[in-house]
């Protein structure tokens, strides 16, 4: 699992002034909105005796955690200990992690990782959600196994005339056109030709009396750290898929997916779209389970590639780079303690690096005896 990233944690119109628990690469979170409405995102672990802040309340732009009602702000420190005496000073290791937010695409956004705000990487790009011409419905679906796995998927294209002939591939016809990769160091895209089968239900209607395409170009694409976009051009307009693939630990992911039209954008529709994109993860979610290995090798040699693979060979090789860069989650990330869970992910917030004198604040300890830096 990659850190340093900015990670699309939960549908912007969910996230409120009740406290939301959300899991992103093993860790719990808290999201809630200050009174001025921008989104807040805290480690959801009361550094006192442990108490998930997403049980607590609201006091102003401050959450309290339900055990004994200490008070954080939005920028993770803690303002109040009822139990002291007026007198009494905040301890200054009396914080929790507080990550950047920003809101966008009507998603809320968090950084997980401790980079600076110049060296951060981007917000992934998706100027289709401003267009008017086009309707949004959200969907997600929780799928039992690693979030790589289930990114991958989108972005192969050979697999679309199997495991969904009956929707947008064609059996008949699997062949997959030589196409080119566009790239950089955040994205790669393609666009590649399908077959397709003949339409059906209420997108039927619009093809009687109309000659059946020989091919759709779909332009399939990928996102660091975990955004797959699916761009399905068809004869009555553009269907555009794209999956937040949210890891919540190495095997069990939640997609959650923005799906725009730009055909049939009346609100009537929605619910056909909606079980459209369910019943297209429906199809990949059993074969994606069933994957072995589990997790995605470390070696390209690991597995056998062939040209239709090209998009997942790009997206290999950049993180083999980002892990030799050490953005991959390590030891130092994994905290140990002495009940049943016994280990869980805690990814360093930027104020560690920012503010060198609070070196002392976060009192977890790695596996190997040493603070997370």
């Amino acid at each position: 699992m990659l850190k340093n990233f900015w990670y699309a944690l939960e549908f912007a119109d969910r996230v409120g002034r009740t406290p939301k628990k959300v899991t992103c690469l093993g860790q719990d979170f808290v999201l809630y909105r200050t009174t001025a409405g921008s989104a807040v995102c805290l480690s959801d672990l009361c550094v006192h005796r442990g108490g998930a802040l997403s049980m607590g309340t609201l006091t102003g732009d401050c959450i309290a955690c339900p055990y004994h009602g200490w008070q954080y702000n939005a920028e993770g420190a803690c303002v109040r200990i009822p139990a002291n005496a007026e007198d009494r000073l905040i301890p200054k290791k009396a914080r929790v992690d507080a990550y950047p937010t920003q809101e966008r695409y009507g998603m809320v956004w968090a950084f997980l990782g401790d980079l600076p705000e110049p060296q951060r990487p981007p917000i992934p790009d998706i100027p289709v959600h401003d267009d008017p011409a086009f309707r949004m419905v959200q969907f997600e679906m929780e799928v039992e196994a690693n979030y790589e796995r289930t990114f991958e998927n989108v972005v192969d294209a050979s697999h679309t005339p199997f495991v969904h002939g009956t929707r947008f591939g064609n059996p008949d016809k699997p062949e997959i056109p030589n196409f080119t990769i566009r790239k950089d160091d955040w994205s790669a895209e393609a666009d590649i030709q399908l077959s397709p089968p003949p339409p059906s239900g209420l997108w039927g209607l619009l093809f009687r009396n109309k000659p059946r395409p020989e091919f759709v170009t779909v332009t399939n694409g990928w996102y660091l750290p975990n955004v797959v976009k699916l761009h399905i051009r068809l004869p009555i307009g553009d269907l555009l898929l794209y999956d937040f693939n949210i890891p919540l630990s190495q095997d069990r992911t939640l997609v959650k997916i923005l799906g725009y039209r730009n055909f049939f954008t009346g609100r009537w529709a929605d619910a056909d779209t909606r079980r459209r994109i369910k019943d297209i993860l429906l199809q990949d979610k059993p074969v994606v389970e069933s994957q072995r290995p589990e997790l995605l090798p470390f070696d390209l040699a690991d597995e056998l590639h062939v040209r239709s693979d090209a998009l997942q060979i790009a997206y290999r090789r950049r993180r083999t780079q980002l892990i030799k860069d050490g953005w991959w989650l390590g030891d130092d990330d994994i905290i140990t303690g002495d009940g049943p869970r016994r280990t869980a992910t805690v990814i360093a917030s930027p104020a560690r690096r920012d503010n060198p004198e609070l070196d002392q604040a976060w009192v977890h300890k790695a596996r190997n005896g040493r603070r997370p830096q």
